[in-house]
């Protein structure tokens, strides 16, 4: 093309579609970590009676979520940033931080969009193998360099459903240089039961201005769809990557589902209750048939299995999608998302079908 384009957006591989099933019923959806009990009857109701007012622009602040949002962990609306999805906020924050040449440390075999958003901005993501499916805080804090400006730690990990305790992720914190920001992607917090789990809103309250908390409505609140995440930080930092945000980035519906789902908390046990059935469920069930399972503190399971792409496809074809993880830097292993109590039965029932007729040959 006769444009000039950004040679290392361009060497970028474009964005994966989504894995299909063939033509026929719905497809068992088991590959995008969403609730199966569907979103928040609370913010459903809400979204409802608010149709009537969506020829109005949001709040381009979204002063009532930020100020919701902020006194349920006691800080200021000041401290919290609102993006359109957890995906906006980690692009926006390596808009704000990264330029072409600088670095950031980031775990391999971790979310994929850290990486992809950082070689975005012509930077270079140095990624750390895991260790033990986790996160190898040591070996990330060694990989620090001058030019490092930006280290991201998912915690819980996605797709591996591992957790790094409070000790380590502490220690880990002051090693890292003050002018490095520090991303801790919480997406998965209220699905975690570890006795020992980092509670990081105590250095924010304290001042701790290079720490920035990733939190989503995507996953227990069963939002998805409406596309809302938040964040966490010092007011400074907030004010700063707030520069770098759309004006209307989060909509009118999404703002007004969120102050609703946030009240929920029958929606928040059911959808808890669940998560801890059907990791039970697909645990067993998945070990049963010989297979290596990471249960996890989510609201899905990673797998081991011969070949992901393989087995992905023969399940799509049996109408069940799943993740396979070798694009995310963990060949041989795939992501099944917890499903209703019948989807995560016929999931178990179609692998070893797979299994038996060695149809991911």
């Amino acid at each position: 093309m006769p444009i000039r384009m950004k040679p290392f957006l361009q060497a970028l591989s474009p964005a994966p579609p989504p894995r299909l099933a063939p033509a026929g019923p719905p497809p068992i959806r088991m590959a995008a970590n969403e609730n199966p009990l569907g979103p928040s009857p609370r913010a459903v109701a809400a979204v409802q009676a608010a149709l009537a007012e969506i020829h109005r622009y949001p709040d381009a602040s979204g002063a009532a979520l930020k100020h919701a949002l902020a006194a349920r962990v006691d800080l200021s609306p000041a401290h919290v940033m609102l993006g359109n999805g957890s995906d906006e906020l980690i692009m926006l924050i390596c808009h704000a931080m990264l330029g072409e040449g600088d670095e950031a440390v980031l775990a391999q075999g971790s979310f994929i969009s850290y990486a992809r958003r950082i070689q975005a901005q012509g930077a270079i993501a140095h990624q750390i193998p895991l260790r033990a499916m986790a996160h190898d805080l040591p070996a990330m804090a060694a990989a620090i360099t001058p030019r490092t400006r930006l280290v991201f730690v998912c915690n819980p990990n996605n797709p591996t459903g591992t957790t790094v305790g409070a000790a380590e992720l502490l220690a880990f914190i002051e090693q890292i240089p003050n002018d490095t920001l520090i991303v801790v992607d919480e997406a998965y917090i209220e699905f975690v039961t570890r006795p020992d789990f980092p509670n990081l809103l105590p250095l924010i309250r304290g001042g701790r201005d290079n720490l920035l908390l990733l939190r989503t409505f995507a996953k227990i609140h069963g939002l998805a769809g409406l596309r809302l995440g938040y964040a966490f930080g010092a007011p400074d930092l907030i004010a700063y990557l707030e520069r770098a945000r759309p004006v209307f980035n989060v909509n009118a519906l999404a703002q007004i589902a969120g102050l609703a789902a946030l009240d929920d908390t029958g929606h928040l046990e059911r959808s808890l209750a669940h998560a801890a059935r059907s990791r039970a469920v697909l645990t067993d069930g998945l070990r049963e048939l010989g297979l290596t399972v990471i249960p996890g503190e989510t609201n899905f399971v990673a797998v081991a299995v011969t070949d992901d792409q393989a087995i992905a496809t023969a399940l799509a074809q049996r109408g069940v999608l799943v993740t396979p993880l070798s694009g995310w830097g963990l060949p041989g292993w795939i992501r099944i998302s917890f499903g209703t109590d019948e989807e995560n039965y016929a999931c178990i029932a179609a692998l070893r079908a797979i299994l038996a007729n060695g149809d991911s040959d």
